[in-house]
């Protein structure tokens, strides 16, 4: 049986309380016809971590990089039970070196990934001479009671915005992964702009979520039933992420996507605990999404190049 073999099992044995990202399946639909593989550790006989990785081979030169809609990657740890902190710390060390250790066995010429916000010790990563910089999410820590969470929303920027469309307009969850694929390329055609997604991916990742019971598609309406605006969600029992969007260039305004965002918070609240806003470092998203009440979430970039000159060619120069 090989690694990624044993990794179904594990994720589909439920056991272990594996990130959505992270998750066997995902990694399958994201990279379908593509390449990809895990790295597992092991305590003795018990496997005590894993971590899944895309990597793609071009000119001679091997690059392990983010999967395609895919915000966190990076090892999750299998911690035997009642460790302490100190023992923490030393059995992260163990386990990273071991998965490094493999990783390495690619010779890749560049290696990137996001980690988790849970991951929050990469000092065994520093020590095998990778690099990190820090990165932010939005996030909302508790959706499960949606008054409080919209008592947390800016009154003026936000609230009042909801309240104007909340009569006029509707809300419907039952749009097709398919139709949703067609909205999201005929919104970036509007714009002038070719949609960086394959429509045939966006369809692939919705319809795997949605058939899993752990994505949703949001689809807001005018009095008129025409689609202003859609928005696509993943979640797992902890976490909740809002991965894609697409609006009518013609009808959309302002006050569309804050509505949608509520409504799409309040459909989860009894599905999931944390809604994830999947920030961005631009300054006029930034602010958008900390006006939602939200916590400014740090998570790790991790990465190593062998040679200078592949960090300025894929953008790195500043890292």
């Amino acid at each position: 049986m090989n690694n990624k073999e044993k990794y179904k099992e594990i994720c589909e044995s439920g056991e272990y309380a594996i990130p959505l990202f992270l998750q066997y399946w995902w990694m399958e639909t994201v990279c379908e016809g593509k390449q990809w593989d895990v790295a597992l550790a092991y305590d003795g006989e018990r496997i005590a971590a894993a971590m899944p990785y895309h990597y793609v081979d071009r000119f001679g030169l091997r690059f392990v990089v983010q999967p395609q809609l895919t915000q966190f990657s990076g090892p999750v740890y299998f911690y035997p039970h009642g460790i302490s902190e100190s023992h923490r710390l030393d059995f992260e060390k163990q386990v990273a070196d071991s998965l490094l250790h493999q990783i390495d066995d690619l010779h890749p010429h560049f290696f990137l990934q996001n980690f988790s916000p849970d991951v929050t010790n990469w000092l065994p990563y520093y020590w095998t001479g990778y690099r990190q910089i820090t990165r932010y999410t939005y996030r909302i820590g508790d959706i499960r009671d949606p008054q409080r969470v919209f008592d947390g929303f800016d009154p003026e920027k936000r609230q009042r915005k909801i309240r104007r469309y909340e009569n006029v307009t509707s809300v419907r969850f039952d749009m097709s992964p398919r139709d949703f694929a067609d909205f999201h390329t005929r919104y970036w055609k509007g714009k002038g702009k070719r949609d960086v997604l394959d429509k045939r991916l966006i369809e692939r990742v919705c319809g795997a979520a949605v058939e899993r019971g752990q994505g949703v598609v949001a689809a807001l309406y005018d009095e008129n039933v025409s689609l202003l605006s859609a928005r696509f969600a993943v979640y797992d029992s902890h976490c909740a992420y809002s991965l894609m969007s697409a609006h009518d260039n013609a009808l959309h305004k302002n006050g569309h996507s804050e509505t949608l965002f509520w409504e799409l918070i309040k459909f989860l609240s009894d599905k999931t605990v944390v809604f994830d806003f999947e920030g961005s470092m631009d300054p006029g998203i930034e602010h958008f999404y900390r006006s939602f009440g939200t916590k400014q979430t740090p998570f790790s970039v991790i990465y190593k190049y062998r040679f200078p000159l592949l960090a300025k060619l894929i953008g790195l120069k500043n890292m």
